[in-house]
């Protein structure tokens, strides 16, 4: 009996720490970051020169200039993807952030389409916006 309750309290234990980071995690996305994004899978050339992988962590911004960082965050799941901007869009009205397949399916939005994140520039902690 005594070794049942030790296995629980033990449980216990393991358990409410990694609940609460997943609560604090969520705390800290906050409504001027959440942006629409979508994702992309095909075509060969960049608009900054490079080959586009669909399977590479890399994502298209309007206006961010090439090689910028963003830590990319599924608010519903708590999943999170660091890319780097290489190529320019979305150009579709309301949405801020084309993924390529590869961040999509590490953030699970692929079967959305489309899907509200939050985005923020690594390195210096300001937020990224539009």
């Amino acid at each position: 009996m005594l070794r049942i309750f030790c296995m629980f309290a033990f449980a216990i234990l393991v358990a409410v720490p990694s609940v609460a980071e997943a609560r604090s995690s969520k705390k800290k996305v906050s409504g001027s970051n959440l942006v629409s994004a979508s994702y992309y899978w095909h075509g060969q050339k960049t608009a900054s020169g490079e080959r586009f992988n669909p399977h590479g962590l890399t994502a298209a911004h309007r206006s961010l200039p090439f090689g910028t960082k963003l830590r990319v965050v599924n608010p519903r799941n708590g999943r999170a993807v660091t890319v780097r901007i290489t190529d320019r869009g979305p150009f579709i009205k309301g949405r801020s952030l084309d993924l390529s397949l590869g961040a999509a399916k590490v953030l699970g939005i692929t079967g959305q389409g489309v899907a509200r994140v939050a985005m923020y520039r690594t390195g210096g902690g300001a937020s990224a916006e539009n």
